[in-house]
């Protein structure tokens, strides 16, 4: 079944947190991704297989030329078919499309080979400071 990808798709709370959950290994949450993005992104990126949910990423922006990728999650039966790079291209296209400058992302060590050869990413020099 094909896999469709849209730019601010719509989506319900349920489906992302348990999405969520599932990526990165943890308990699901209820977090209100419907008002958080909304309110604090550019846009986000749906990946759908028939009407389930199998993929989404959170495109945070400064409000000028700068986005940035938050939590690529990809469902567990996909992931290594490409649906993840499809979610960063089309994140891509919209935060070109909006005329930022910049792309950001960054991401644990394994995670190199996707961001870096499939996706196309700069490694760059960065700095992080942890506050917990």
């Amino acid at each position: 079944m094909a896999i469709t990808y849209e730019w601010r798709g719509d989506f319900d709370d349920a489906s992302v947190n348990a999405l969520h959950a599932e990526a990165f290994a943890h308990e699901e949450l209820p977090i209100d991704w419907h008002t958080q993005v909304h309110r604090h992104s550019l846009g986000w990126v749906t990946a759908r297989q028939g009407g389930r949910l199998v993929g989404f990423v959170n495109v945070a922006w400064d409000g000028g030329v700068h986005a940035f990728l938050l939590d690529t999650m990809v469902s567990g039966d996909l992931r290594k078919a490409g649906v993840g790079t499809e979610l960063v291209r089309t994140a891509t296209r919209g935060a070109r499309s909006a005329n930022c400058e910049w792309l950001h992302v960054d991401f644990d060590a394994e995670l190199r080979p996707f961001y870096f050869d499939a996706c196309g990413f700069a490694p760059t020099d960065a700095g992080l400071i942890a506050l917990h």
